[in-house]
């Protein structure tokens, strides 16, 4: 094998374990901010926000656009700015309170810059909330994601940026007729 044929593998090899690193990275964030959360037994937001902080870069922007978003989520600039926009989000002690939310990905793109060291990711996401007053919506937005691979070698958001798609009332009733036991399961 000559050597430029190793070296145009490695680079692939680069790109390819870069986008698994973001998709996990992007992953891990969703999961982070789930409703309940098994990872926070006590439900500490303080914990939560400590473990989103870690997938931003300390120059990193978040920002929820369109209509809807503008007025609930606006912009955050810099970690201190980020963090503090997850403390108003967890902190404020709302009735009635979020019971369950949870985020699913669509949709996905990933982009690596060829030095293997920016990309940019875009995914479609949809999101259930359910609230202790019985009243629950379903929302979707479009992801524009940035990311750079930092000092210690870790993938980190430098944009996280959600586009309102929708957000859509639900039925009391929607998930309120469903089989006890999986449809496959079922005689």
């Amino acid at each position: 094998m000559t050597t430029d044929r190793i070296a145009a593998l490695e680079s692939r090899l680069g790109q390819l374990e870069a986008e698994a690193d973001i998709r996990r990275l992007q992953a891990r964030y969703m999961f982070l901010c789930d409703t309940p959360n098994p990872e926070f037994g006590s439900n500490d937001d303080a914990d939560r926000i400590d473990r989103i902080m870690e997938l931003y870069a300390p120059e990193a922007t978040w920002e929820g656009v369109g209509e809807y978003y503008d007025g609930q989520f606006g912009r955050a600039e810099g970690w201190d700015a980020i963090k503090a926009h997850f403390e108003n989000f967890w902190g404020a002690k709302v009735n009635p309170a979020l019971i369950l939310n949870c985020h699913y990905l669509t949709s996905e793109q990933i982009r690596v810059a060829p030095d293997a060291q920016t990309a940019e990711g875009n995914w479609v996401h949809m999101q259930p909330w359910l609230f202790s007053d019985g009243k629950a919506l379903l929302r979707s937005s479009r992801l524009f994601n940035k990311f750079r691979i930092c000092e210690d070698g870790v993938w980190r958001f430098t944009q996280n940026r959600t586009e309102n798609v929708f957000v859509a009332p639900l039925a009391s009733t929607w998930a309120s007729d469903y089989p006890s036991k999986s449809v496959l399961m079922q005689p």
